[in-house]
């Protein structure tokens, strides 16, 4: 059974930045596609961005318009981590952070709060 541990969430000032990381167990990584997604208290729970697996693939990437030239998704399949830089941060973007391996495996999540 895979599973997916998020690091790196926490407090944060407006405009600052924070990096998460999703360690995933299992060999097989590498072939699916990954995301982050996020819920805020009383919201549901919505993509912040994606990233596409495979041997061969070319890494292709998606985000919510709300996030775009703010965060950057990104992956090391040697290391089976899933990352998440976050910049230009506000206070909208708090909520607990969770990432995904394909369609149904889910991390524990990390809380991000962004405020001053």
């Amino acid at each position: 059974q895979v599973q997916l541990a998020e690091f790196g969430g926490g407090l944060v000032q407006p405009g600052g930045s924070l990096r998460l990381s999703c360690a995933a167990s299992g060999s097989e990584f590498i072939f699916y596609p990954m995301g982050w997604y996020r819920q805020a208290p009383g919201k549901e729970r919505e993509m912040v961005a994606t990233i596409s697996g495979g041997l061969y693939g070319d890494n292709t990437t998606n985000y919510r318009d709300s996030v775009k030239g703010r965060f950057t998704i990104s992956r090391d399949n040697a290391k089976k981590t899933l990352y998440l830089q976050m910049n230009r941060l506000k206070p909208e973007d708090t909520a607990v952070y969770y990432c995904r391996q394909g369609s149904r495996v889910w991390g524990q999540g990390t809380q991000v709060t962004v405020s001053s």
